[in-house]
This record gives C-alpha cells, structure tokens and sequence, in this order.
C-alpha cells in the first residue's frame, strides 16, 4: 500500500502519514528502509541513494583516539624529568646562555661568539639556552624588521651556525622560537645538532654522573609569578611550591638575578637563576622606561657531583664564562 492509498483511507495529511511511518519504524513496529537496495518501502516521491560516508566509522573513531592518547600520554611522561647520563667523571660546567636574539642589531654579538670558543675550548663545559635565539618577528609584529639590518632569511643563517656551533646539555625554545608557529625550521635545524634536551617552553633534567650523584636542572623560558623587588623570585616560588631541583633557570625578562633556596626536610641547595641574554640595547626597553638589570649575558654553574645535595660545594655559580672555565679547569686537574 503506497502513501496516496494511506491518505485516502485514512483521511489524514500526506505529511502526518509520512511522520506516523517513521515514528512506527522507531518503535520496531515497521522494518527499517534498506538503504543499500535503493528500494524505498513507501513512495515519498523521490528515491535517495545510500552514498559513502568521508568520515570514519565510530569504531575507528574510537580506536583512534585510543591510541593516540597512549602516544601522546607516553611522551609527554618521559618528559617530567629527561635523564642525562654523563659519561664524563669529575666536574662539569653549564653555560647558561641567556636569549641569544641573534639577529638583533642591539644584541652583543661579539660576546655570544666568545662564550661558544671558551665553552668549545673547555674540557667538561657545554652550553644552554633558555630561548629566544632569533627576533623572529612575525604577523603583527612583523614592521619590526624595518628597526634590522638583518633580515628573516639571514635570521635563519645566524640560528643554524649557533645551534650546530657547539654542543648542547639543553635548548628551550622561547616565545619569539614559537612565533614559528606549525613547521618550525628550528625543530629541524636542532636535529643536525647534538643537544641533550629539546624542548619548547621548558624542560626538567636529571643529569646522572658515572659515581652514581643525580643533580637536576629545571629550566623554562620563564616561571610563573613576577616581583617588582626580585627578578629571581618566579624560579624561587618553583623550588618552594615543589621542584625541588639543584638549578633552576630562566630568561624572557631581559635581566640578571639569583637566589639560594633550602629544602627544610632533605637540606637540598636550589640555585634559582634568571639571565638577562645578549640583548644590551633594546628599543621597546627604552620606550617603556625599563631600567636595566644586567650583570652577564650568561651565567655558569660547576657542578662537582662528588659533594651531597646540601653542600654548598656542589654548586658553585658564576657570573663570567671565563673565570668558570678556568675554575672547572682547575677542579678537573
């Protein structure tokens, strides 16, 4: 019996019939169309084709978003805290590079080649970042390349002759690295380099020394929390809210500082250290009144992994690459 039949032996509205029949296929009182025949059980005046879906099944779904969370949960747990085995025994030393800005034309670039020939010349001496190494000035901040000599391509040279100038204990990508955005040449420029951590934003290492001594350094571009009376004191409220870590360190804020910190249970020295970079001259510092706070471009720790976690000897910080080197030398002999 068609819809035209219904209608007349019924009296009601076409539409109302068509809705009763679907409402009675709901309830299992009727049988479902079968779509794949292309035979409509009812004449609605128009015959619709069962066309392939571009979507995924909700079984593949499903088994997709699973294993994409073990993928990503499984990353992103091997990162809480990235061992670093040192194969090297005695005393080492890290360079903590403040932002590198390297094509900056205020940037201190003769001291940034300095530093890498000291550390490159250095027995047991590495180097790291906490980011920024380029301007990369993009979208609303693009008009400042008109304020540089040197420009987004050359960028792009200066950063490859500094991520494969030396080798790396760790290189933290900064706010300026991320204006990259989806294909960041810098994620590919660090794959011909030897750096022991890479990562965006911060990174968290536990470097293991052959005696078996761990010593961890927690680094981020930069901490939560500001003070107006002490630039140390994000990396400071990190140690004190739970990262119990030997080093701490950050840059963004374009100055220098350190503070100590002690764990009351376990004794364990903290050095929280925020380094200003390369950047001495800087236009929207001057524009905005900012008054400076430099000490050193970079900032080096010697760590002498035969003293215990709250022995001030572990650690010994200094503000000129130089004169660490020269101690470290000592130490090693």
């Amino acid at each position: 019996m068609g819809r035209k039949d219904l209608v007349e032996l019924t009296g009601v509205p076409c539409n109302a019939v068509a809705r009763i029949l679907r409402a009675a296929r709901k309830r299992g009182e009727l049988p479902d169309r079968d779509r794949g025949s292309n035979k409509p059980d009812i004449n609605l005046g128009f015959r619709s084709l069962a066309l392939p879906s571009n979507l995924p099944t909700l079984d593949e779904l499903k088994d997709r978003r699973r294993k994409e969370f073990v993928r990503i949960d499984k990353a992103e747990d091997a990162r809480r805290v990235i061992p670093i085995d040192i194969t090297l025994d005695g005393p080492i030393c890290i360079c903590h590079m403040g932002d590198p800005h390297v094509d900056d034309p205020g940037s201190d670039f003769p001291s940034l080649e300095r530093d890498v020939e000291i550390i490159n010349a250095t027995e047991g001496m590495w180097a790291a970042t906490v980011g920024d190494l380029h301007n990369n000035w993009c979208h609303r901040l693009a008009h400042l390349h008109a304020e540089q000599e040197t420009t987004s391509d050359e960028a792009w040279v200066l950063v490859e002759w500094l991520v494969r100038s030396t080798d790396w204990i760790y290189m933290v990508g900064g706010n300026h690295d991320a204006f990259s955005g989806n294909g960041d040449p810098l994620r590919w420029i660090q794959r011909l380099a030897h750096i022991g951590a890479a990562e965006y934003h911060g990174a968290r290492m536990a470097l293991q020394f052959p005696n078996g001594k761990e010593v961890r350094v927690n680094c981020r571009h930069d901490f939560s929390g500001t003070s107006q009376w002490n630039l140390a004191h994000s990396p400071m409220k990190a140690f004190t809210m739970g990262f119990k870590d030997h080093i701490l360190t950050c840059g963004h804020r374009h100055g220098d500082a350190y503070g100590m910190c002690v764990d009351p249970e376990s004794g364990l020295i903290g050095h929280a250290l925020r380094t200003s970079g390369y950047k001495v001259h800087d236009s929207f510092a001057k524009r905005k009144g900012f008054v400076s706070h430099r000490i050193a471009p970079s900032v080096c720790t010697v760590i002498d992994p035969r003293y215990d976690d709250d022995d001030p000897r572990l650690v010994t910080v200094f503000w000129n690459t130089r004169q660490a080197a020269d101690y470290l030398t000592w130490q090693r002999s």
